[in-house]
């Protein structure tokens, strides 16, 4: 097999971690970077050794067989379209798109053109290890907290944060009900920037699962907790305090790093494959299309109340 020839649209800092799974790769070969800013893309190129600086977007397209998007979130659905028409695989970070209309328009034309989409909601992964999407029981009810001062920088302020943090936990919860879903219930607020700071949300899945979220960033502190019920008892995690509270029988666990030390090597190591080996990616477009899909419906009602 041919090395997969992967290019990454984005110079930022999370461009920068995928550039880097890029050349850890046995089975791909760096081919270069695209960014408005110049010098950022330079930076990527010079931290991994590997790669050029390509001024001219649809000439780094052509020459790859795949593209990373790691660019703001408003900027996803239209780069994405861009790889897809030229016939590429494509790996786009969380979220897909910013409605649901984008989202489904990009998973047809990646059917139709035969290739690959895959969306950076890899913490499926951290999940799957934990043992908690493989648990023997659906859940009765989820409720997630995500939540965290404001960014010094702005970052992510493009979106709301719905689409900035909300819809990791939207997709965790897609996931462990899969479902078709409603929302039912939204509050939230802007504080500081010029879009939803905090927000609260209430979906109902199909056979009567429950998830509440909560997510925040101009929040006191840090906060990242989900407490999952079960027929059989309930599950409490507090991933920054690394605590576990379990009810049932089934074995969970928060620390997972001896089987899954670097998610994101694996995410990114699974879309290589999907791409170069032809297989089903593991986070394939339709599950970013419906957290987007459901992103979207919880910022629609939380606009028609603030």
């Amino acid at each position: 097999m041919s090395e997969l020839r992967v290019g990454l649209i984005g110079a930022g800092v999370f461009a920068g971690y995928h550039a880097q799974k890029i050349v850890q790769s046995e089975n791909t070969v760096f081919m270069g970077v695209y960014d408005l800013n110049l010098a950022a893309a330079q930076a990527v190129v010079d931290k991994v050794g590997a790669g050029e600086v390509v001024e001219d977007i649809d000439t780094l397209i052509l020459v790859c067989d795949a593209i990373m998007i790691a660019t703001p979130a408003t900027t996803h659905a239209a780069y994405a379209g861009r790889v897809l028409r030229a016939g590429r695989h494509v790996f786009v970070e969380k979220p897909l798109a910013l409605t649901g209309v984008e989202a489904d328009a990009l998973v047809a034309l990646a059917h139709e053109k035969g290739a690959t989409i895959q969306v950076g909601h890899q913490e499926r992964f951290v999940f799957e290890a934990m043992g908690i999407l493989g648990a023997p029981e659906k859940p009765l009810s989820i409720e997630a907290v995500r939540a965290a001062p404001a960014s010094p920088t702005g970052r992510c302020e493009d979106v709301s944060v719905v689409f900035d943090l909300m819809v990791h936990d939207i997709d965790l919860a897609n996931a462990l009900f899969d479902a078709d879903a409603k929302v039912t219930s939204v509050s939230g607020r802007i504080e500081h920037s010029e879009r939803t700071d905090e927000a609260f949300a209430e979906i109902e899945y199909t056979g009567g699962g429950i998830a509440k979220f909560k997510a925040s960033r101009c929040a006191p502190q840090r906060e990242r907790t989900m407490k999952i019920v079960y027929p059989s008892g309930e599950v409490e995690i507090d991933f920054l305090a690394r605590t576990v509270r379990n009810e049932t029988q089934f074995d969970i666990r928060l620390d997972v790093s001896d089987i899954l030390p670097d998610p994101l090597q694996k995410a990114d190591f699974a879309f290589f494959d999907a791409a170069s080996k032809e297989v089903q990616s593991p986070i394939p477009g339709e599950a970013g299309a419906r957290a987007s899909a459901l992103a979207e419906a919880v910022e629609i009602a939380i606009s028609q109340k603030v």
